[in-house]
C-alpha cells in the first residue's frame, strides 16, 4: 500500500492521504461493486481504470465488471444520451426491449455477486436496468450519472425515472444537473489522476517529437481539441474557429480523439470532421487508439492553448488535463467546463465559433497572460480535481449510505 500512496503523498500531502486512510477502515470487509458498459475510451472508463485500483490500495474489496451488449444496445443507450442532455430522440418499442433484454442477459452473469455486494456503482444508463434483473438485492445501490441531464428530453427521462429511481441514492456531477427522485442524491465532480500516462510530466525530447510524428509545424502557434469525435463536443465548430484566426494569424491545429466502444456514432462524426477539415495541411485530425495516454499528453503539452469547445458536457476531463499541465483552456459555456474554466483566470468560456476565435486570437497577442492563466489554471486543478479528493467524495458518501445518516443536502428536493 505504502508505495502508491507515497507518490499521492508527494503530490497531494500528508493529510490529504491520512484522511483517505481514516475513512477506509469501516469500509474494509465490505464488498463493492462499479459496473459500466465499456473498459476503455470515454471519461467513466478512465475514472474508474484509477479509482478502482487507488480503492484497492486502501485495502477494500472492489471489483469493476463492464456489461457487454449488440449494436442495437449501444444505439438505444446512445439516444439514452443524447436525450439526456436535450435532444428529442425517438427510441423504438424493440429498442426498449432489447436495452432490457441485455441487461437481463448481463445479470445472468453478474447477479450473484451483485446481489451479495454491500454496495453496487451503477455508472450512466447503460446497465442501469440490472437492479430490475437482482431482487435480492442485500446492499446499497447507487446509480452514478456522468451525463449533463439538466434538461433531458422527458418522454426518455420519465421511462429511465422509473427504473433509476429504485435506486438508494444517486451521485451527480453539478447540482444543476440532478432530477427530482426519491432518494438521497450526492454531488462528486470527477477527477483526473496525476500519475497517470496521460499525467505524468514527459522529457522535453518526447514532447517534441509530436511535431516531427505529425508533421506539426515548430514555429507555428499549437492549439489542441482532444475528445471523443462527436456532435456534442463541437469539433466542426472548433475548425470554424480556426478558419476565423487563421485569417488573422499564422497558426494550426490538432482535433485529436477516438472513439469508445459503447458509442456507435464515432466513426460517422469523424467522417464529417475530415470532410470539414478538406484536406487543409494545418488541421490534422488525428483517429488514436485507446492507449495514446503518452500520445494525448504530449500533444497538450506541446499545444499553445487547449479548447474544449462542447456543447454539452458532463464534466470535461479533457479541461482538467490541459489545465494540470499548466495550459489556458477555452471551453463551451456549459456544464463541467463551468466548474474548471474562470474567465479570465483560469481561461475562457464561449459559446460560438466566433467567440472562441476571438479568445484564441486574445490569448496569442498576450503571452504574459497565457503563462499566468496556465498557472493559475495548474493550482486550481491540484486544488480541487484530483483523483485524492474524488476518492474522499466516494469514501464519505459510502460511510453516509452505509451508516444511514441523515445528515445531507438534497440538491433536488426544490424540483419536486
Amino acid at each position: 500500500m505504502s508505495e502508491l500512496l507515497d507518490k499521492y503523498r508527494e503530490i497531494a500531502g500528508e493529510d490529504v492521504v491520512h484522511h483517505l486512510i481514516q475513512l477506509a477502515q469501516p469500509l474494509r470487509g465490505m464488498k463493492i461493486i462499479h459496473v459500466n458498459s465499456t473498459r476503455e475510451g470515454g471519461g467513466v472508463a478512465e475514472i474508474l481504470h484509477k479509482l478502482v485500483p487507488l480503492m484497492k490500495t486502501l485495502d477494500l474489496d472492489v471489483r469493476w465488471e463492464v456489461i457487454k451488449g449488440n449494436q442495437v444496445f449501444f444505439q438505444c443507450t446512445k439516444g439514452f444520451h443524447n436525450a439526456l442532455q436535450g435532444f428529442s430522440v425517438g427510441i423504438s418499442p424493440n429498442m426498449l426491449e432489447n436495452y432490457e433484454k441485455t441487461n437481463m442477459e448481463n445479470a445472468e452473469e453478474l447477479r450473484q455477486a451483485l446481489e451479495e455486494a454491500d454496495l453496487v456503482f451503477i455508472h450512466d444508463p447503460q446497465p442501469a436496468y440490472l437492479i430490475e434483473a437482482c431482487p435480492n438485492r442485500r446492499g446499497k445501490w447507487i446509480w452514478r450519472c456522468h451525463i449533463d441531464c439538466s434538461r433531458p428530453y422527458r418522454p426518455i427521462w420519465k421511462y429511465l425515472k422509473k427504473i433509476v429511481q429504485k435506486y438508494d441514492a444517486s451521485i451527480f456531477s453539478l447540482a444543476e444537473f440532478a432530477q427530482a427522485l426519491p432518494h438521497p442524491q450526492y454531488l462528486i465532480p470527477p477527477s483526473i489522476d496525476p500519475l497517470s500516462e496521460k499525467n505524468i510530466d514527459l522529457p522535453q525530447e518526447e514532447i517534441d517529437a509530436v511535431f516531427t510524428r505529425f508533421n506539426l509545424n515548430p514555429d507555428l502557434p499549437l492549439i489542441v481539441q482532444v475528445s471523443r469525435f462527436d456532435r456534442f463536443k463541437d469539433p466542426l465548430g472548433v475548425i470554424e474557429a480556426y478558419r476565423m484566426v487563421k485569417k488573422f494569424v499564422p497558426l494550426q491545429l490538432v482535433l485529436a480523439g477516438g472513439s469508445a466502444s459503447d458509442d456507435p456514432e464515432g466513426k460517422v462524426v469523424l467522417d464529417e470532421v475530415l470532410r470539414a477539415a478538406n484536406g487543409e495541411p494545418d488541421i490534422h485530425v488525428l483517429a488514436l487508439p485507446p492507449d495514446s495516454h503518452r500520445t494525448i499528453n504530449a500533444l497538450q503539452r506541446a499545444s499553445d492553448i487547449v479548447l474544449q469547445k462542447s456543447i454539452k458536457e458532463g464534466f470535461g476531463l479533457t479541461v482538467a488535463e490541459a489545465m494540470w499541465k499548466g495550459k489556458p483552456v477555452i471551453g463551451g459555456d456549459t456544464g463541467g467546463i463551468r466548474l474548471q474554466v474562470i474567465d479570465h483566470f483560469t481561461g475562457f468560456k464561449v459559446r460560438t465559433p466566433e467567440g472562441a476565435a476571438l479568445r484564441i486570437r486574445y490569448l496569442l497577442h498576450r503571452r504574459d497572460t497565457l503563462e499566468a492563466m496556465g498557472l493559475r489554471a495548474r493550482r486550481l486543478v491540484s486544488e480541487n480535481f484530483l483523483v485524492t479528493r474524488h476518492l474522499r467524495d466516494y469514501l464519505a458518501l459510502m460511510i453516509g449510505i452505509i451508516s444511514g445518516l441523515e445528515d445531507r443536502i438534497d440538491v433536488a428536493r426544490w424540483r419536486s
